[in-house]
Parts: structure tokens; C-alpha cells; sequence
């Protein structure tokens, strides 16, 4: 048997995702290292959460079975990026950094990362849809752009482990035209929009259904972090710079948020979920105005990219189309292109969820040991 490929990996955020991934990096790293032909010994060397941080100077492995307790029982103070490339750098092994945070100041270190030829796997959406300029030092840098560093790969930005990314690439790449790009790219507001106003009638006021979806976990603990659009905003900047168009930032289209002008200024979520029914009788009138068209009301975000067009809102459906349709917190994303004519590519399943989540990021980890080796 050949002697097994030494792989670092370095791991940051270890809550919903981050465990999710780490349970998945178990089990990947019984398979490699009995690959017959091809072992890889894939080595955890450094995982962190917001306040704590576990790793040994020497590089020595962790133990996936026991990363939780040694978190745990770790004193040490949570380096910066820049201090976390410098260590990873000089790793005697390839080093491919997962980042399974939300974290803007990891994000905006990618390109220090990858300059290092330190690879980054993630569904962080901040590096990708933050300013043009950070998207742009990610791929001059990265060896799957234009640069000699590491690779990069953020399929889990929009849809979680559906392939969206990775199909848009492939249309792209195989000579394709993309036209539109629509969809519903948010677990949370395809829960929250199959309720209020299901296909068939019914539903209850959007504060009740948005009250049922914190309850059941699909809304972040501030319901408004979801309900102003902006998540769906970055998913979109994300999809259209992939499509060609060069957009600034998620503020330079237009979004539509819900939460009502009148409580913008509230100073908590719970001060927000107590008046939000104040406000339930503007979407009740936009309910009964889509019923009487025989249609339902969606939360979608599109992509016009031969008129350069982005945007996120609302917007009515006949009953009959694949986005009235929906189940549960489904995402569903319609790319139509000059291949596929009037009859769109459609991608739908679970867009949401840490165990969907880290599938996504586990295959990317795949993609850039094929790489690697």
C-alpha cells in the first residue's frame, strides 16, 4: 500500500455547522486513509469558536472524537487572522481552512489566506458579497482565479448543500448563455410564505406565522435579520457576479424589506415580534389582492443578466408555478438559458440546516483535495 498524502485541516466556528461538518470530517478521514490506491491522512490540527481556540504548537493532530472537551479546556486566546494564516502557513503539510462562521473579519482575510497557499472551503457568505473589490482580491489570489495560491470554494453561500454554484459554473464553462436567474433562495421566507398564504387558501396572519417560524427555529434570533432581505441580497450579488455582472455590494439593487417603516427604530427583536401585528392588516390586503388574482404571494430574488438586473422582493404566482408550489423551507432556483430555452434548469431541495449546510462544505473539501493530490 503507498504511503498516505499528508492534509492539514483547520477549522473555524464549531456551533450548528461546524459540528455538522466535523461529524461529516470523521467519517471522511476513516475513508481516505483506507483508500487502497490513494490513502490520504486528512489531519484536524486547529478548530476554534468566537471565544475559544484549541491547536498544538508542533502541529500535532486533534482528535476529531475529543475536539469538543479539548475546546473546552483550552486557555488560549483566540488569535487574529492574521496570526491564524501566519501558523497555518508554516504547517509542514497543505492546510485547507474551513470557515463555517459568519465572521466579516475572517472573510475579509481570504485573500491573505490563500496568498499564503492556505485553501478555503465555506458557506460564509460575507467574502462574496461584501464590496466588488474583496470578491475580486479573492479570485486574483486564489489558484482556481487568476492567482498561484491556494484554491477557494463557497458552494454553501446560496442553497446550502444544493448544487447551485456548481451548476451555474458548468453552464457558464460549457458555453451556455445565462438570461434570468429566479428563485426562492431563503429557507426561512419559504417557511415563513408557505404558511401565510399556502396554495388552496388559508394561512394565518403574517405576525403568527413569523412568531411559528421563530419557534420552530427556521428565523435567526432576531426575526428582522431575515425579514429585511438582505440574506437573499447576498446570495443574489453572489449568483450574478458568478453570471458576469460586475455588482458593487448587496445595497446597489433594489430590496425589499418587511419590516414595516414604524418599527425600523425598535431597540430589540422582542420589541419588534410585541408590534408586529400592528401591521398585519397591510399583508392581509396583499393576500386577498393575490387570491382574487388566483394567485399567492413569494419572497423571491431575480437575475435579468442581459439587462443587468437584480432584485429582491415580493412578488405574485400563479398556483400552477414551481415557486407556488414549494414545501416546508424548500429553496428552488429556475436558471433559464439560451440551452435550455423557455423550459428553465430548476435545482430544489432543503436550502437550509446545519447537516445540508456542511454537506456542501465537505463536498468543497473534496474538490480542493483532488486538487491537492
Amino acid at each position: 500500500m503507498p504511503a498516505a498524502r499528508q492534509i492539514f485541516v483547520a477549522v473555524i466556528g464549531a456551533g450548528g455547522v461546524g459540528k455538522a461538518f466535523l461529524s461529516q470530517l470523521s467519517q471522511l478521514t476513516k475513508r481516505l486513509s483506507s483508500e487502497p490506491s490513494t490513502p490520504i491522512n486528512l489531519a484536524l490540527i486547529y478548530v476554534a469558536r468566537s471565544s475559544k481556540v484549541f491547536f498544538n504548537e508542533d502541529y500535532s493532530p486533534i482528535s476529531i472524537s475529543s475536539w469538543e472537551s479539548d475546546l473546552a479546556s483550552s486557555t488560549r486566546t483566540v488569535p487574529s487572522p492574521t496570526q491564524i494564516a501566519d501558523y497555518l502557513s508554516k504547517a509542514p503539510a497543505s492546510v485547507i481552512l474551513v470557515d463555517n462562521t459568519s465572521n466579516e473579519d475572517v472573510a475579509n482575510a481570504y485573500p491573505l489566506f490563500l496568498g499564503k497557499k492556505i485553501s478555503v472551503v465555506t458557506p460564509n457568505k460575507k467574502g462574496f458579497s461584501s464590496n466588488l473589490k474583496l470578491w475580486q482580491d479573492i479570485f486574483k489570489a486564489a489558484s482556481n482565479g487568476t492567482g498561484s495560491g491556494g484554491y477557494v470554494f463557497h458552494e454553501s453561500t446560496v442553497g446550502a448543500g444544493l448544487p447551485v454554484l456548481s451548476t451555474l459554473k458548468d453552464l457558464i464553462e460549457t458555453g451556455d448563455e445565462i438570461v434570468k436567474i429566479e428563485g426562492v433562495f431563503s429557507g426561512t421566507m419559504s417557511f415563513l410564505f408557505n404558511s401565510f398564504m399556502p396554495v388552496g387558501g388559508g394561512g394565518g396572519s403574517f405576525s403568527a406565522e413569523v412568531t411559528k417560524a421563530k419557534e420552530l427555529g427556521y428565523t435567526e434570533p432576531d426575526p428582522r435579520d431575515d425579514l429585511n432581505g438582505l440574506d437573499v441580497a447576498r446570495k443574489l450579488t453572489i449568483l450574478a457576479r458568478i453570471s458576469g455582472l460586475e455588482i458593487e455590494s448587496p445595497a446597489s439593487f433594489p430590496v425589499q424589506s418587511l419590516i414595516p417603516n414604524e418599527l425600523e427604530s425598535c431597540k430589540s427583536g422582542d420589541e419588534f415580534m410585541k408590534r408586529l401585528p400592528e401591521f398585519d392588516g397591510e399583508m392581509d390586503k396583499l393576500k386577498q389582492e393575490a387570491a382574487k388574482e388566483g394567485k399567492v404571494v413569494r419572497f423571491v430574488g431575480s437575475i435579468d443578466v442581459a439587462e443587468k438586473d437584480v432584485k429582491v422582493g415580493l412578488e405574485k404566482f400563479d398556483a400552477s408555478h414551481p415557486i407556488a408550489a414549494l414545501k416546508g423551507s424548500d429553496n428552488i432556483i429556475s436558471f433559464y438559458t439560451k440551452r435550455y430555452g423557455s423550459n428553465p434548469l430548476i435545482i430544489q431541495g432543503a436550502g437550509a440546516g446545519g447537516d445540508a449546510t456542511a454537506m456542501g462544505v465537505t463536498a468543497d473539501l473534496i474538490k480542493v483535495l483532488r486538487l491537492l493530490l
